[in-house]
């Protein structure tokens, strides 16, 4: 059953604004609190996670942030959607509010498995690559230039001083695919060997020989916290969903059990990935 008073995924990305938009007007925890004659550490609860924020806390803060019109409708309806387990978001061009989101969910996990049957992890993609893919799917340059700075930064966090466990399963046919050319891929993989060298990092390759396997159906991310319920993330062509029932996570948790069977262990997989790069350069 939910526990209706922890964040749901619609909490904890108003969780994360509140906070952008606290630092954003110069104001420690103790100085909002105390305008509001709140405790300093109910803020806290609320700005990390641990703590639903109700409508009227969202209004009080919104209120001393200076925050009007469009964005304060925008974040209002975020506080009165904070107990919906779930969120699936359509989003256009920019970095939208499931992005943003997105980018605190990484930051706050403690262990991150992210499976990709088409395409290099994001949080491992060169500048280059992403350029590549962007032009491929007919995105602006504008569009592109913001989601190659926004993939540097999410990047960030496996090189931290307390990183997170990140595994990785990859499809060997998003190792060939070719995007860019052959140099930009071997670059590409040669950076995936250099990633694999750290202890937080394991990639591991599904072959080709394997045939079918259960993770042709598409991408999914899984997310785990040290406080808060664990997370499916699934990303769309221009929507993004995000899962948290017990139901579902267990079920792609088994995939994940899955796929480790049919992969080849870390060190095969460097050792594809590096034969694979010597092809592109090659071409």
């Amino acid at each position: 059953m939910i526990n209706r008073e922890l964040p749901t995924i619609v909490g904890r990305g108003l969780a994360g604004e509140l906070r952008e938009l606290r630092k954003a007007a110069g104001l420690s925890v103790r100085a909002v609190a105390g305008k509001l004659d709140w405790q300093g550490s109910k803020l806290s609860r609320m700005e990390t996670g641990q703590q639903r924020i109700r409508i009227e806390d969202a209004a009080s803060l919104l209120v001393i942030y200076g925050v009007t019109g469009a964005d304060r409708k925008r974040l209002l309806a975020m506080a009165e959607r904070a107990a919906e387990p779930g969120w699936w978001e359509t989003y256009g061009s920019g970095l939208s509010a499931w992005s943003r989101t997105l980018l605190q969910l990484e930051a706050e996990a403690t262990a991150i498995f992210n499976f990709e049957p088409l395409l290099v992890p994001g949080l491992l993609q060169t500048p280059d690559y992403t350029r590549a893919l962007m032009r491929s799917c007919g995105i602006s340059d504008s569009d592109t230039q913001l989601r190659v700075a926004t993939r540097l930064g999410r990047q960030a966090i496996l090189t931290r001083d307390e990183p997170p466990t990140v595994r990785f399963v990859i499809d060997e046919g998003a190792l060939r695919r070719p995007l860019g050319g052959g140099s930009v891929m071997a670059r590409q993989l040669r950076r995936m060997v250099e990633s694999a060298e750290r202890p937080n990092i394991a990639i591991q390759v599904v072959p080709f020989v394997t045939g079918g396997h259960t993770g042709l159906d598409g991408p999914f991310m899984l997310l785990d916290f040290p406080r808060n319920k664990p997370v499916v993330h699934l990303e769309h062509k221009i929507s993004g969903l995000f899962l948290e029932e017990p139901d579902q996570i267990a079920f792609y948790r088994r995939e994940i059990d899955s796929l480790a069977a049919v992969a080849l262990d870390p060190d095969r997989s460097a050792q594809l990935i590096g034969e694979i790069a010597a092809e592109h350069e090659r071409e």
